[in-house]
C-alpha cells in the first residue's frame, strides 16, 4: 500500500471563504511567529528550539488578549502549521532544502486537517460527502472513485490565482506493469525535451514561450498598479493565472511522457543532472526552468517505484556527448553549438543527443552491475550542489 495524494477543485460559499481566510491567516501567523522565535533563539543564544517549545508558545499566545483570535478557528490546521515548520527545519538540517521562508498573504495558502477534524462519508461512490470542522460540507468536484477507503488527511488550498482545491491522502495499491525486457537511455535537452536510445525524440513544447506575450502584458499592467490596491490585486491574480496555466500544461505533458516511458521499458537510465547549478547559467536559465528537468526526474522516480521498474542514475560528469558510442573514442572539447560530429577514430557520424542516449544506456547497465545508484535515491534537487562556474558550463555543454 502506498500513500498517494489527489487534488480536486473545491468551490466554497461566501461564508466558507470568510472562514478560510481567517484559518489561512492564523496558520500563516503561527508559522511566521514560530519561525521568528526559532531564528532569534539561535541567533541570540545559539539555542535550538523544536516543535515542543513552539507548541507551548502557541498555547501561551492563545491566552493573550491581543491574540485571542487564534482560538476562534479550528486548532488542528494551526497546530499542523507548526509541524510543517518543524519538517522544513528537518529538511534544512539534512541538506535537502534551504532555510524556511516566511509565508506571504499573496502566495499559496494551505490548511491541513487530520482525521479528527473532518468527516468523509461514502453514501455515493461518485459523489462522497466531505465535511470539515468549522466549514461544514464542501462542494468538491470529484473526478475519482476511492470506494470505501478513508483519507488520512485533507488539505484545503487556495492558489495565488484565487482558485480553491482539496487535497486528500489515501492508501492505494498499484498493479505492477508487465515486464517488457527492454531498456532505454534518456538524454534530456532544451531544443529536444528527450532523446531516447531507441531513436524516439520527444519535442519540447516550450510552454513559457507560447504564453510569453500575454504573460509579459499582464506583468506590465501589474507593475503600473499601486501595490496593495484593489486594481493591483486583480492584476496580480491575472498574472498568477497565466503562471498557473503554464505550470498545468507543463505538468500534463510531462506526466504523459514519463508514464509512456515507464510503461514501455523495464530499466530506465538517465543522467544525475545538477539542475540547481545549471540554472545559474544566465543565458539558459529560463529555458532550463521551462523544460523542468527536476520534475521529469521526480516523476520517473515515483512511477518506477510504483509500477515495479528500475531507474538508474548515471554520474553527472560522465561525458556522454563527447564519447563515441561505436568505438569509445572521447573528444577533448565539444562546443554546445555543434549538434553533430564525426568520430576521428572510426569515422562514425553521430547526432549529439542520440549518441549521448546510447552512451547513457550502456553506462546505466555498468552502473547497475557495479551496484551504483539504482532505483529511487532519497535525495532532492535542493541537495545537489555545484562546485563552481566550471561545473555549470560543463553540465550545460552536455544539455
Amino acid at each position: 500500500m502506498n500513500k498517494v495524494r489527489y487534488r480536486f477543485r473545491f468551490y466554497p460559499t461566501r461564508e466558507q471563504e470568510s472562514v478560510l481566510a481567517r484559518v489561512f491567516g492564523c496558520c500563516r501567523y503561527v508559522y511566521n511567529e514560530a519561525l521568528r522565535l526559532r531564528s532569534e533563539a539561535w541567533k541570540e543564544r545559539k539555542e535550538r528550539i523544536g516543535y515542543k517549545q513552539t507548541s507551548a508558545a502557541l498555547t501561551k499566545w492563545k491566552r493573550e488578549p491581543e491574540r485571542v483570535w487564534l482560538s476562534e478557528v479550528s486548532c488542528v490546521p494551526v497546530q499542523q502549521a507548526l509541524r510543517h515548520l518543524n519538517s522544513a527545519f528537518q529538511r534544512f538540517f539534512k541538506g535537502l532544502g534551504g532555510y524556511p521562508d516566511f509565508k506571504k498573504r499573496s502566495h499559496r495558502q494551505a490548511a491541513e486537517y487530520t482525521r479528527r477534524a473532518f468527516k468523509y462519508v461514502v453514501s455515493d461512490p461518485r459523489n462522497p460527502t466531505l465535511s470539515v470542522s468549522g466549514l461544514g460540507r464542501l462542494k468538491v468536484r470529484w473526478s475519482r472513485d476511492f470506494g470505501k477507503r478513508q483519507p488520512s488527511s485533507v488539505t484545503i488550498i487556495r492558489e495565488a490565482s484565487g482558485k480553491y482545491f482539496v487535497s486528500i491522502v489515501v492508501e492505494e495499491t498499484f498493479a505492477k506493469f508487465e515486464p517488457t525486457g527492454k531498456s532505454v537511455g534518456i538524454d534530456l535537452g532544451i531544443n529536444c525535451l528527450a532523446v531516447l536510445s531507441d531513436g524516439t525524440r520527444v519535442e519540447n513544447p516550450k510552454h513559457t514561450n507560447e504564453n510569453q506575450v500575454r504573460l509579459a502584458k499582464a506583468q506590465r499592467v501589474l507593475s503600473r498598479r499601486v501595490k496593495g490596491s484593489g486594481r493591483w490585486q486583480r492584476a496580480r491574480i491575472r498574472v498568477a493565472r497565466h503562471h498557473e496555466r503554464i505550470g498545468n500544461s507543463r505538468k500534463d505533458h510531462l506526466d504523459k511522457v514519463t508514464t509512456e516511458i515507464v510503461r514501455k521499458f523495464d530499466r530506465i537510465s538517465m543522467e544525475d543532472l545538477n539542475v540547481k547549478g545549471m540554472v545559474k547559467n544566465r543565458r539558459l536559465s529560463k529555458s532550463i526552468s521551462d523544460v523542468s528537468f527536476g520534475m521529469i526526474r521526480r516523476m520517473l522516480e515515483y512511477k518506477c517505484e510504483r509500477y515495479g521498474r528500475e531507474l538508474v542514475l548515471v554520474d553527472r560528469f560522465y561525458p556522454s556527448s563527447k564519447t563515441c558510442s561505436s568505438c569509445g573514442y572521447r573528444l577533448d572539447v565539444l562546443p554546445l553549438k555543434l549538434r553533430s560530429w564525426d568520430c576521428p577514430s572510426c569515422g562514425a557520424k553521430h547526432d549529439r543527443d542520440a549518441n549521448a542516449s546510447q552512451n547513457i544506456l550502456a553506462e546505466g547497465h555498468s552502473v547497475s552491475a557495479r551496484g551504483g545508484r539504482v532505483r529511487r535515491p532519497k535525495i532532492s534537487l535542493g541537495s545537489l550542489g555545484c562546485s563552481g562556474r566550471r561545473n555549470v558550463n560543463h553540465l550545460v555543454s552536455r544539455a
